[in-house]
């Protein structure tokens, strides 16, 4: 059960209890992948996160799991072109994808996500879902809708998620969260629930632990 599921105020405070408490857990960097070929053996259920480079997903990662440093927050945005991974407990595989770049063209993208990253989505067995980041102050890009239709294509359930909400104001927020619910209903690989976060202000951070404690090991 996910928080749409949650029928009431106790279930919903339950189900975010348990993502608070999968989420104090160590979290360690234990491998990085640079070919198909070098992944770690399937072993734990994996989250993978990606989005165009700058959209915050160190910080994101770093929020989630209450490090500071966990993830570096790049300022070459683009440049790692490797997976890297975290186990969270023994519980939760979370999965650390290259950004990709600033491309505003379907064709960027395709070229950035070619090899290693079409493989790994396409096949990879203990992969739950995708979190695929949408910076909350611009619009959408081409980049993201190209990014979303590979998802599909490859079958992979993913899940938009909102970022850097502090930063945007309330209006322009608000389009941005009815933006995202349309763009729900375009794939069939989408998850309903869009979570939107600021990892500044801590904002929706409780309410995706507890979405990605569903999809952790017992």
């Amino acid at each position: 059960m996910g928080l749409l599921e949650a029928r009431d105020d106790e279930e919903r405070a339950a189900l975010v209890e348990t993502g608070r408490l999968l989420f104090a857990k160590p979290c360690e960097f234990f491998f990085a992948a640079q070919r198909i070929d070098q992944l770690p053996p399937p072993g734990l259920p994996e989250i993978a996160l990606c989005g165009r480079s700058n959209v915050g997903k160190s910080s994101l990662i770093n929020a989630l799991v209450g490090h500071n440093a966990l993830a570096r927050v790049s300022h070459t945005p683009g440049r790692t072109k490797q997976l890297n991974f975290f186990d969270l407990g023994g519980r939760l595989g979370l999965v650390d994808m290259p950004g990709y770049g600033y491309a505003q063209a379907a064709k960027a993208v395709k070229e950035d996500w070619q090899g290693l990253m079409f493989d790994f989505l396409r096949g990879r067995p203990t992969l739950r879902r995708v979190l695929l980041l949408l910076d909350a102050r611009i619009e959408t890009k081409a980049s993201d809708e190209a990014a979303m239709g590979l998802l599909n294509e490859a079958a992979v359930g993913f899940q938009i998620v909102l970022t850097k909400a502090d930063d945007a104001k309330p209006y322009w927020l608000a389009q941005r969260q009815l933006q995202a619910a349309e763009l729900v209903r375009k794939y069939t690989a989408a998850h309903p629930l869009v979570i939107t976060t600021s990892s500044e202000k801590g904002t929706g951070i409780a309410d995706l632990r507890a979405e990605l404690a569903t999809l952790a090991e017992e």
